[in-house]
């Protein structure tokens, strides 16, 4: 077994690599930028070295200060975790050139699947079935474009150095290539350093299915069965489960052994994942199962199948690396229940899934024996706006996939995050949504469903007795209590000669409400968090605040003014108009980079741009005007 490890990465997978290797009983050494000096990885690894900067470009992303760190912690390995250089052929082969041990497949294996046009080739040559699509060299938008119009809409445009979403571009009409096209690529370029794509034929009912392969240096290879990670947004996946629903013993059998054979065409050592799309208009078939890419690291997902075989995937890979053959032999492998994962991020469904940032004033996650809880960060910590927004996940298993989804919506409800915003109500809604309970999945599924999984509910008669109580004990507090008359007036709306209004106005999430004090028998709750001028209330995973009106009248969300606000920290990528152009509602202003995605910021009105601020290239900060309209 090795005897010590560098994690070349942060976060969550982080500290899972830091839980085996102490089990192990291997030395762990951590690295760090400037955001994550006070990360729970950091303190948790038996030693920690600072890299440079926040942006990932100076810090994560830098080879030299990597290897440099290994060098002089005496590492005997590196483990790449996933993202950041994990999948970088080059920093690969540097850590093996430098004399360490790489916890991964072998450079020539991530060279061979890195680019997803050389791996189509080069599966299609293994004989594993591919998707009909257009892998050429020649770049140029108007042969991408006469590609994809042979093809026939709708398309899909992927970086061919892409992964986790992102320069990724569905198209439905050849009206809108062109400019998903420019996206795409500026997304490519951005995460990845190549802005190459490759198209391919966009399947109407597709499920994403997975395989978990693993092999090793004596020439083993193995499956740990497949995953669905078909619920997705935007091509970036929120639920994953193991095994796939509707997933017969024949269907099993073919996608599984392509894996192998896929895994086998490259002499692949360590963990991996063959990536696969599914034609489920007819349910799972076999014959309609083609590959898509190969993930050469260890995913985001593989919880999920931990649970399902019992087995430590991190183990495994440490065994691997070390030199050990892999732990069991395929027929040793078997499915036991059902597990799902839910990725919970750091953003606001309610503002188009927004990232949100800040400091983690209250942070309490699920705490018990069914949910396993991987997460970034804790109490007291800080979301940086560097760094992909996910910020814990939420395993659970269960007997059968109705349990399983059961006990995935029970830990989504109980998640209590405050102030940064969370996704955690609308993956409950999407976990106990009848249809996904049912198993009717595809990658369509929280699209077509967005406007109902995405409503934010009125506060329950619980959650404005909170409120409620609360501003009566602050009544009392802030007024005079030697008068009985200052308390009743303020809270309660005490009338002459009348009966108390026996209710209170409140702000709840700054929109107006008024609870009713007759019968809700408010006391404090435990599910409540106490601010200075207010309180917040949980309640199935959403977050309520309530304080005091500031001023008399009803008090309405206002119209937009035109101000075109930056939503969060970020990088402006590119803008589109300039001052005095007339614009359509809904048209594309400026584009914004932030957490590793673009977001595009469009006009809320027809009208004229009267004032531009924003300039491509600027880094700007959250709530600053980077434009202006006036109505048309």
């Amino acid at each position: 077994m090795l005897e010590s490890v560098l994690i070349a990465n942060r976060g969550e997978i982080a500290r899972r690599i830091i839980r085996t290797a102490r089990k192990l009983g291997v030395r762990t050494i951590a690295v760090y930028s400037d955001a994550d000096a006070d990360a729970p990885h950091v303190r948790e690894a038996d030693e920690a070295v600072h890299i440079g900067p926040a942006p990932a470009r100076e810090s994560y992303l830098v080879p030299e200060k990597i290897l440099a760190a290994a060098k002089s912690t005496n590492a005997a390995a590196i483990h790449p975790g996933y993202g950041f250089l994990s999948e970088n052929a080059g920093f690969a082969q540097a850590v093996l050139d430098a004399g360490l041990i790489w916890v991964g497949p072998p450079p020539a294996a991530i060279d061979a699947m890195g680019l997803k046009d050389a791996a189509k080739k080069r599966m299609a040559e293994a004989g594993v079935p591919v998707t009909p699509g257009y892998l050429g060299d020649d770049q140029t938008p108007e042969r991408l474009q006469k590609e994809a119009d042979a093809i026939g809409y709708p398309v899909l445009i992927k970086a061919v150095a892409g992964g986790g979403g992102k320069g990724m571009r569905k198209v439905l009409e050849a009206a809108e290539f062109a400019a998903a096209l420019a996206s795409c690529q500026r997304e490519a370029s951005a995460s990845f350093g190549d802005q190459k794509v490759l198209i391919e034929k966009y399947v109407t009912r597709p499920r994403h299915i997975e395989v978990q392969v693993f092999g090793d240096s004596h020439g083993n290879v193995v499956h740990l069965f497949e995953r669905d990670c078909s619920l997705q947004r935007r091509h970036q996946k929120v639920i994953e489960e193991a095994p796939a629903p509707g997933m017969d013993e024949a269907a099993r059998a073919a996608v599984c052994n392509a894996a192998v054979l896929a895994a086998r065409a490259v002499s692949y050592e360590g963990a991996g994942t063959i990536e696969f799309i599914a034609d489920a208009s007819e349910g799972l078939k076999a014959d309609r199962i083609w590959f898509m890419e190969m993930n050469t690291r260890l995913q985001v997902e593989h919880p999920v199948t931990e649970m399902i075989t019992g087995q430590d995937l991190v183990e495994w890979q440490l065994r691997v690396a070390s030199g050990e053959p892999l732990p069991l032999r395929q027929d040793e492998l078997k499915i036991d229940g059902w597990a799902m994962e839910a990725r919970l991020y750091a953003e606001n469904p309610a503002t188009g899934f927004l990232p949100s940032t800040g400091l983690l004033e209250y942070f309490q996650l699920p705490d018990d024996d069914i949910v396993r809880v991987d997460s970034a960060v804790e109490e007291g910590g800080e979301v940086s706006p560097f760094y992909d927004p996910m910020i814990a996940k939420l395993i659970v298993h269960g007997r059968d996939r109705r349990a399983a989804a059961g006990s995935l919506a029970s830990a989504c409800r109980s998640v209590k995050v405050w102030p940064v915003k969370t996704n955690a109500a609308f993956l409950a809604r999407c976990a106990a949504h009848p249809e996904f309970v049912a198993g009717d999945v595809d990658t369509g599924f929280i699209e077509r469903r967005l406007d109902d999984l995405v409503v934010r509910p009125a506060p329950s008669a619980s959650a404005l007795a909170v409120g409620a109580g609360w501003s009566v004990l602050d009544a009392l507090e802030r007024d005079d209590v030697r008068s009985p008359w200052s308390a009743i007036e303020g809270a309660v709306g005490w009338r002459l000669n009348a009966p108390p209004a026996m209710s209170v106005r409140l702000l709840c999430d700054g929109q107006l409400v008024v609870a009713s004090l007759e019968g809700l028998g408010w006391k404090p709750a435990s599910n409540s968090y106490y601010l200075d001028d207010g309180v917040v209330t949980f309640e199935d995973g959403e977050a309520y605040e309530f304080s005091r009106p500031t001023g008399s009248g009803a008090l309405d969300a206002h119209a937009s003014d035109g101000s075109i606000l930056s939503p969060m920290p970020g990088k402006v990528v590119s803008v589109s108009v300039k001052a005095g152009d007339t614009v359509a509602k809904g048209q594309t202003l400026l584009v914004l980079e932030a957490m590793k995605m673009e977001h595009a910021l469009a006009a809320p009105f027809d009208g004229v741009v009267a004032e531009l601020s924003a300039v491509a290239g600027g880094q700007v900060s959250e709530g600053v005007v980077l434009a202006k309209l006036d109505p048309a």
